[in-house]
């Protein structure tokens, strides 16, 4: 028990101290004599990128469930979805891990791979896949990276800095609901972040990633709660007039607002 008192007390100086303050600055803050804290802040802060829509997602290597890969080379020249999970046998992620792998010809329709990643070991993940194929009645096929030690978690920030008690039995945090969608030229172009508590939405996921390549190919924008079929919008950048020579019939509401169909 007195173990698990100071890696919590440490992670309430993390979460008191300012958000916006760089890692290094951060980790000079806490107590550094928890073992826990000395592996959470083992990696130098220049390690930490500061991740943005648009930036190219960091590379690795890790062991998964379908053996070791580089990320960039398991990417390629696909559109890629890398979903974060708390822990392996959790009741949430067992739910979402399940839909995602129900949804396996939908990703593949769209030129889309998946990985997850869950913060246990190799053994863990492929007992835990038994679970889940039972449980949701499918075949996970996609590969779940073994990330016990948090190191693909710093990289891509996915650390729990706001649930106290979600970490593990060294006191090291557990990861959040991170979601991030990466495309055939290894930029993120699109991120997610869901507390433990909360299941994804695995139909979101497809809809924005529906709205990323029909804005790709088309050069359009989506409106709000927008289904692939549905009208999309003529960005302000083009005039009506060449709207209505690349699309034809453009519905203007108002002067910035103009609709058309694809």
């Amino acid at each position: 028990m007195a173990s698990m008192i100071a890696p919590q007390m440490a992670f309430r100086a993390l979460r008191t101290a300012s958000r916006a303050a760089p890692w290094a600055r951060l980790s000079a803050q806490l107590p550094r004599t928890q073992p826990a804290f000395r592996r959470f802040f083992a990696a130098p802060a220049q390690e930490q990128p500061r991740l943005r829509l648009g930036s190219t997602a960091p590379n690795f290597k890790a062991l998964t469930t379908k053996g070791e890969i580089d990320f960039h080379e398991f990417i390629g020249d696909s559109w890629t979805i890398l979903f974060s999970h708390p822990a392996d046998f959790t009741p949430v992620c067992t739910t979402e891990l399940g839909a995602f792998a129900k949804l396996k010809n939908e990703f593949e329709k769209r030129g889309v791979k998946m990985i997850g990643l869950s913060a246990n070991d190799i053994g863990s993940h492929g007992e835990w896949i038994k679970d889940i194929n039972e449980v949701a009645s499918t075949d996970v096929q996609f590969p779940i990276i073994a990330d016990a030690d948090r190191k693909v978690a710093f990289l891509y920030d996915m650390i729990d800095q706001q649930d106290l008690d979600n970490i593990d039995k060294k006191g090291i945090a557990f990861t959040i609901r991170s979601v991030f969608i990466i495309d055939p030229s290894k930029k993120i172009r699109l991120t997610m972040m869901y507390p433990a508590s909360t299941g994804r939405n695995s139909a979101e996921v497809l809809r924005v990633i529906d709205s990323l390549q029909t804005g790709d190919k088309k050069g359009v924008t989506t409106p709000i709660d927008w289904q692939l079929g549905d009208d999309v919008i003529v960005p302000p950048s083009v005039t009506t007039l060449d709207a209505k020579k690349k699309f034809g019939e453009v519905r203007e509401v108002k002067p910035y607002l103009r609709y058309t169909k694809i």
